[in-house]
């Protein structure tokens, strides 16, 4: 196991030092990663070295060790603390209880009563990772969750945000098997949202979706293979069929359950059937054919399953350019290379070839794509006259594409050019927004409350987003950058006022004179008053 990481604070060199050396922290099962002479900077210094234990004193200057835990016990929750202190003070005591302080050790610190604490905590800690990597509690809650992560997947399965190869790997650990039908539709049913009185569970409606699912796993079974689960106030099922019979199976079991639910609940009860697909990344069509079949079914009084093929014959619903084709597209041109967007265009098109529709099927498909890619271009502000040339008319575009070919290669172009110029708007906002950023900490540096959260709640970022971008662009983390500017203001104050030391901290942002004297000499070697009579 890697050793366990300590920050030790305490405002004394000399017993920080000696800590240090009289403690073998390895044999220990500890490393330590740093050390800090104050509460202050040991939070900065707890940002980026991330320690496990933290060893404070309690009495120091600018933030004492009490303030440091109440810090840390939100910034970092998980560090554990253990606390020295020169005061036998119940008070003090007190705090730290509440504090869920590790250990509150007295001071002066014994050698080996530490060795004794630190081997304790090591011991909690221990058992703490052990149980985070114990394979039995972990197999246990991975059981439990099991429900609700298949019908997670389930979901995303339908409404096309499951990949094939996530399908193909993640299918069978959720125990569930598509695998056993070459053929596959999707039906939904539903209850009636307003049963009247003298129905079965009046006044319990939340138990209605519940009921259908127990009638669909009773009698479903019989007819196909399926998959069934709650889908927000419907029973979703994913039918594995033979090619020939299975949708004509499907749609009397749906219409079976129909009448045996009904009879059971005392409520109208609708079901909707899709078509068949031939692949399992492709029941998004289906699914939302059934949506459509729910609803004529609903119209149509209920009672029943409605076969959208019965209502709409016309199946180049399926060359719709459909959620998940807008959400593949859209990422790649956010965040795809110029050969992942040509590579997804041409995938599209391929798809839609393969089932030689009328021309005019392709037309209404671009229409629907290019209203997908003007949404994007209004949300990044983007000039249709830079992606599509002067007087647009995508009216006018459509109609000067003469095949699919055509149609395939302009999409490309056009994607190609909304994600360059996107990239580079990306690239110029995280420029702007740490000129921004500089900008106001250049007019607020004197004010002792500035923060990176204030910034943030005025560049209305998130302080993560705000902490990578700010160093990237400046190399600099922010409080590194804020000490830089004060300091700077602070000798540009010292070499042309005679102001005292502690108006020249106030005028900078520090509130605690002390503390700016310190930061000061830790950065130029000597402290302002000696730097202004140099």
């Amino acid at each position: 196991m890697a050793l366990y990481r300590v920050l030790l604070v305490d405002d004394e060199e000399e017993i920080r030092e000696g800590i240090i050396k009289k403690i073998d922290w390895e044999s220990l099962g500890y490393t330590i990663a740093g050390d800090a002479e104050n509460g202050l900077e040991a939070l900065e210094k707890a940002e980026h070295l991330h320690p496990d234990v933290v060893i404070t004193d309690i009495k120091m200057p600018f933030m004492n060790g009490l303030e440091l835990g109440e810090r840390l016990s939100v910034v970092m929750p998980s560090t554990k603390l253990i606390i020295f202190s020169g005061f036998d003070d119940f008070e003090y005591a007190q705090k730290a209880i509440k504090l869920n302080v590790a250990e509150y050790v007295l001071k002066p610190v014994n050698a080996s009563e530490l060795m004794e604490t630190l081997k304790k905590l090591k011991q909690k800690l221990d058992r703490e990772f052990d149980e985070k990597r114990d394979v039995e509690m972990l197999r246990r809650n991975y059981m439990d969750s099991l429900p609700v992560m298949r019908e997670q997947f389930l979901v995303g399965l339908i409404e096309g945000r499951i990949p094939e190869e996530r399908l193909l790997t993640q299918a069978p650990l959720l125990n569930i098997d598509l695998t056993q039908a070459d053929h596959w539709a999707v039906a939904l049913v539903r209850a009636d949202s307003a049963p009247k009185d003298g129905a079965a569970l009046h006044g319990e409606e939340e138990l209605i979706p519940f009921s259908l699912k127990c009638t669909v796993e009773e009698i479903l079974g019989t007819y196909c293979t399926f998959t069934g689960f709650l889908y927000s106030d419907c029973v979703a099922v994913i039918a594995g069929l033979k090619p020939q019979t299975g949708i004509l199976q499907l749609i009397n079991g749906m219409n079976e359950i129909c009448k045996s639910a009904e009879r059971v609940l005392g409520v109208k009860v609708m079901a909707g059937v899709g078509t068949v697909c031939s692949n399992l990344t492709e029941v998004r069509h289906s699914y939302r054919e059934a949506q459509n079949a729910l609803d004529y079914s609903a119209a149509m009084g209920a009672g029943k399953a409605v076969y959208i093929a019965d209502i709409e014959p016309d199946t180049s619903i399926k060359l719709q350019f459909d959620e998940h084709d807008e959400r593949e597209i859209i990422n790649g041109i956010k965040m795809g290379s110029e050969e992942d967007i040509a590579k997804q265009i041409s995938a599209l098109f391929v798809r839609f070839e393969l089932q030689l529709l009328p021309f005019s099927q392709y037309q209404i498909y671009l229409m629907e794509m290019m209203t997908s890619l003007l949404k994007v271009m209004r949300a990044y502000e983007l000039s249709t006259e830079e992606i599509f040339g002067d007087r647009f008319n995508y009216v006018n575009i459509i109609a000067s594409l003469h095949s699919p070919a055509e149609m395939k290669q302009w999409c490309t172009e056009c994607c190609i050019k909304i994600s360059t110029l996107i990239k580079r708007e990306r690239m110029d906002s995280t420029k702007l927004l740490a000129q921004n950023a500089k900008r106001y900490i250049e007019e607020n540096y004197h004010n002792t409350e500035l923060s990176v959260e204030s910034l943030c709640s005025f560049l209305h970022v998130s302080p993560a987003y705000f902490s990578t971008v700010f160093k990237r662009e400046t190399g600099m983390s922010f409080v590194a950058y804020l000490t830089e500017v004060r300091l700077q203001q602070a000798i540009n104050l010292l070499n042309t006022t005679s102001d005292k030391t502690y108006i020249i901290a106030e005028k900078v942002g520090y509130f605690e004179p002390n503390y700016f004297s310190y930061v000061f000499k830790k950065k130029f070697g000597v402290s302002p008053s000696k730097y202004r009579s140099k």
